[in-house]
């Protein structure tokens, strides 16, 4: 399981990509998949930095930075580790 912030976890093995939420084909996507009931916001409030692609097409938008995510599922870091003070 990898901590995608305040506590939310993702399974890792069934993350597809995780990638920054500022382009416009991916704001497109959270749009379609918020339509169609797949969409997991668990910013708690804060800005969105990246957007995590499940294998069930499920979207999940994260405050954290897509480098952070990336080496948890890596592991770099430790998977539970949580960087809510990361801005």
């Amino acid at each position: 399981m990898i901590n995608i912030g305040f506590g939310n976890c993702v399974a890792g093995a069934r993350v597809v990509a995780v990638a920054r939420a500022d382009s416009s084909p991916l704001k497109r996507l959270v749009e379609t998949a918020a339509a169609e009931n797949r969409l997991v916001d668990a910013t708690s409030g804060r800005k969105t930095r990246s957007i995590v692609i499940t294998d069930s097409n499920h979207v999940l938008l994260s405050h954290q930075s897509p480098s952070a995510i990336r080496d948890k599922l890596v592991g770099r870091v430790e998977a539970t580790t949580d960087d809510e003070g990361d801005e």
